[in-house]
């Protein structure tokens, strides 16, 4: 049997025995040779107009009301050094609460401040910010945030208004 396989095997990988019209009817074909699809996820992360910050929805959310700039919003968020991979901060830790607050007027840094824009209640988004978007070229030491540090947020819409 093991003999079979290894001789199985070089016939599959030899392009003058695939091409041999004979030989190729008994060999298996491949997914694309039996006109298969997949069926894939999207995973392609969006650009915030105007930034370099990009997002990724996770949870799609539900409902027509939408944060828009001016709107006051409780969002969970778990924000993680992308350097590191160290989590310097998180609404879901114990003492911790939603963080609640206008967003898209300037309160927080602006990638966070508008990577929110457009999320529904319900939604989870990851949200990708570079060092100019997020604390810079001096980071945030006290929160282990190295200077140039770029920022993944894990954000959870919970209300909207």
């Amino acid at each position: 049997i093991v003999a079979c396989r290894i001789i199985a095997r070089a016939i599959t990988r030899s392009p003058q025995i695939k091409n041999n019209s004979f030989i190729s009817r008994f060999l298996p074909k491949t997914s694309f040779e039996r006109n298969e699809t997949k069926q894939t996820i999207n995973m392609s992360y969006t650009t915030v107009p105007g930034l370099a910050t990009t997002y990724l929805i996770k949870t799609p959310g539900s409902g027509t009301a939408t944060i828009i700039s001016g709107t006051t919003a409780t969002l969970h968020a778990t924000g993680i050094v992308r350097e590191t991979g160290k989590k310097f901060w998180s609404t879901k830790d114990p003492g911790q609460e939603p963080f609640t607050c206008q967003y898209g007027v300037g309160q927080l840094i602006k990638g966070w401040d508008m990577g929110c824009i457009g999320m529904k209640v319900g939604e989870v988004r990851e949200v990708l910010i570079p060092a100019a978007e997020g604390y810079g070229s001096k980071g945030f030491p006290a929160w282990g945030i190295p200077p140039g540090g770029t920022l993944i947020f894990t954000l959870e819409c919970l209300s909207i208004g």
